[in-house]
């Protein structure tokens, strides 16, 4: 187990392995499907190299894996992934097949194929009276799938009072179906349950809205596939980031069909996540160099209220994100986020566990961010060096 000495906020530094731990430790889940069992190997392996999280905000997919990690403790939240991953994955078990792409490929596609007629355990299932049928209004006449089963699963794996008065800050995004307005539901404000957790994830047609006190929500990844944003808006003290991204921004030039439906989805739901980090990398750059400028000026100038008024808008606490990212697989093509099989999910959670390795295995540069207050964005799957030269 890892050394990790627990010190108050207020206090010295924590430490985990190799690392100190700032203020408050966040976590941010994209939303990604069946890609989210990625998300769930990076928790296994950051809770192998004992970094505790103070904050966790996730959509869709991630708003379910973030319920989970909140709502248990610390010694149950793996398992209680694992229990997650294995239910909705236990209708296509992993059975050998013969190691080549275009095999993969082939049954990677099946299998999609297979969970668009029969659904997911414990997740959705198929509607028996098609949606044009059913009586406008209703919620079957809104979805091809019924999402009940994931409010059972959530009931059974999740302590919803532990969640809501626990350790770890949740938080939650959804879109009003009717104003079109983003809107995170956060345990500081709101007692938070199954529905907000399904409101998260109810991406249409396939998942019908959820009702809460009277308004319609649907999949927060519409608007937004990062919960990056509302992190930052409401950050008090240094924070440490991992944003957990499932699709790749960077990819190469798609050859097939398959490859232009997969392109499609990387670009529309990666694109938000790095405008949004980017610019946040920006800014901050910007407001550091206004305070070298300040610390240049005389003290006669000091208390001049310009000089006052752009150092309070200068004035910061130091960010440091470190993006895991997924980068698919050749055989996995556009149907990789609704593509629920066991062999898949297993492979998706080695790599996270792979790609918090790697991280740790380069961390002292987010280390020396760290104890200097510096803020800087890093990837360090692809290479230990800071990404902030690239905002």
């Amino acid at each position: 187990m890892a050394d990790v000495e627990p010190q108050p906020r207020s206090g010295r530094r924590r430490r985990a392995k190799s690392l100190p731990l700032p203020d408050c430790v966040a976590l941010v889940l994209q939303g990604g499907g069946a890609l989210g069992s990625y998300q769930a190997g990076v928790i296994e392996g950051l809770a192998g190299s004992g970094i505790d999280v103070d904050w966790v905000a996730g959509i869709s997919i991630g708003a379910v894996n973030a319920a989970l990690y909140a709502g248990n403790p610390a010694d149950l939240r793996v398992e209680r992934l694992h229990a997650f991953w294995n239910k909705v994955t236990g209708a296509l078990p992993s059975f050998p097949i013969f190691p080549n792409d275009m095999v993969r490929e082939f049954v990677h596609e099946w299998s999609a194929g297979f969970v668009m007629m029969a659904g997911v355990p414990g997740f959705f299932s198929p509607r028996m009276v098609p949606p044009v049928f059913a009586a406008p209004g209703s919620m079957e006449a809104m979805s091809f799938y019924d999402s009940a089963p994931l409010q059972a699963t959530l009931d059974e794996l999740v302590d919803w009072d532990r969640l809501n008065n626990g350790d770890v800050r949740l938080s939650v995004g959804a879109v009003d179906v009717e104003n079109g307005n983003f809107r995170y539901f956060d345990t500081t404000e709101t007692r938070i349950d199954a529905r907000h957790i399904m409101a998260s994830g109810a991406l249409p047609p396939g998942l019908p809205p959820v009702e809460i006190d009277g308004r319609l929500y649907w999949d927060g990844g519409l608007v937004s596939n990062t919960p990056l944003t509302h992190v930052l808006d409401h950050q008090q003290g240094d924070l440490l980031a991992f944003q957990v991204d499932l699709f790749a921004a960077a990819a190469d030039r798609p050859r097939t069909i398959m490859d232009v439906a997969a392109r499609q989805k990387e670009i529309l739901f990666s694109s938000r996540t790095r405008q949004v980090s980017d610019q946040v990398m920006r800014v901050r750059q910007d407001r550091e160099a206004m305070r070298r400028v300040l610390d240049k000026l005389p003290a006669a100038m000091l208390d001049d209220p310009d000089v006052q008024a752009l150092a309070a808008r200068s004035a910061e606490d130091a960010v440091n994100l470190v993006q895991l990212v997924y980068r698919a697989n050749a055989w996995e093509g556009g149907s990789r986020d609704f593509e629920f099989s066991t062999r898949t999910m297993r492979e998706h959670w080695a790599a996270g566990l792979e790609a918090v390795a790697e991280t740790m295995a380069n961390a002292q540069v987010v280390a020396a961010n760290i104890e200097t207050g510096k803020s800087a964005a890093f990837d360090l799957v692809r290479k230990p060096v800071s990404i902030e030269q690239q905002v």
